[in-house]
């Protein structure tokens, strides 16, 4: 059974908080991850929070072209162009192969691809399963993590990276806030 408040106490309720604020207080921790291209150039920036529905990835970035391009979580917060091998492998604390569709996957930096329309935007808002940020097998383990978009799409089973080519833009997660 619900505990609801009585109805004359939610017009002062809705006069002493905002939406924004009420948001904020949802927010237990956020990382982000500034992306840059090969040549050091800013290309957008990554966020995780976690938050009381859930763990949720966002993105705002620039694709060099229109396209779908593969993304995934990598073990190593190390971005260093132009190839960004230092980022290491996909996050993959539990040892399993690469991809949603292969029957002995999926790498916990498995992510869906995106999409960049004509203006090469890509935005996005993920929810993450079976997140862990901090500890032994959190992203945010002894070396950090980063995030990593491909030059092609991840055909998300090909192990170990979906067949999705080179990376093109890497950034990697920092703490920001603790709430």
């Amino acid at each position: 059974m619900r505990n609801y408040l009585p109805i004359f106490i939610l017009p002062i309720l809705a006069g002493c908080t905002t939406m924004q604020s009420a948001k904020a207080v949802e927010v237990s921790e956020v990382i982000t991850a500034d992306l840059a291209r090969a040549d050091g150039s800013w290309a957008g920036v990554a966020t995780i929070s976690q938050r009381k529905d859930g763990t949720f990835l966002s993105l705002s970035a620039e694709a060099p072209a229109a396209g779908s391009y593969g993304m995934h979580l990598h073990a190593v917060g190390k971005c260093q162009g132009p190839d960004f091998t230092s980022a290491g492998p996909h996050w993959n604390p539990d040892m399993k192969q690469h991809g949603r569709d292969n029957p002995m996957g999926a790498h916990h930096g498995d992510l869906p691809n995106v999409d960049a329309a004509a203006d090469r935007k890509i935005t996005l808002e993920y929810k993450l399963s079976d997140f862990m940020l901090s500890g032994p097998s959190g992203l945010l383990d002894a070396d950090g993590g980063a995030l990593v978009i491909h030059e092609k799409a991840d055909d998300y089973k090909t192990d170990p990276s979906g067949n999705s080519g080179k990376r093109i833009i890497c950034g990697v997660f920092k703490s920001g806030n603790r709430g």
